[in-house]
């Protein structure tokens, strides 16, 4: 599993620079729908081995979880997942949401 934390803006620069598609995970870690979106969220990255997806702590990571709502224009919410191609925001979704297999769907339709 390629499950990698971000913790600051020039973490998420080197995201950016190095990949064209990037999924992350905005976590909550005292929230339990963050919790559960979580654990589905590392049930879908374990089984996408292949694939480097990222996610961030919230509490840990303000800063950068505001630059992502500020950059993108998507209404920052915890539990949320984002899909970039570049710098655009191709999918997002929140909550109860954030299934393995909705996470699994989302990343199909935008590989097509």
């Amino acid at each position: 599993m390629a499950l990698i934390q971000l913790q600051n803006e020039q973490d998420w620069n080197l995201v950016k620079e190095q990949k064209n598609r990037i999924m992350i995970m905005k976590n909550s870690t005292t929230c339990p729908v963050s919790h559960e979106a979580f654990k589905q969220y590392q049930k879908f990255a374990s089984e996408n081995e292949n694939e480097t997806i990222y996610y961030l702590n919230v509490q840990d990571a303000r800063p950068l979880s505001n630059l992502l709502a500020e950059q993108t224009g998507v209404k920052h919410e915890s539990p949320q997942v984002l899909i970039f191609e570049g710098d655009t925001v191709v999918w997002h979704d929140s909550h109860w949401n954030i299934t393995n297999k909705k996470l699994a769907e989302a990343n199909q339709k935008t590989k097509a």
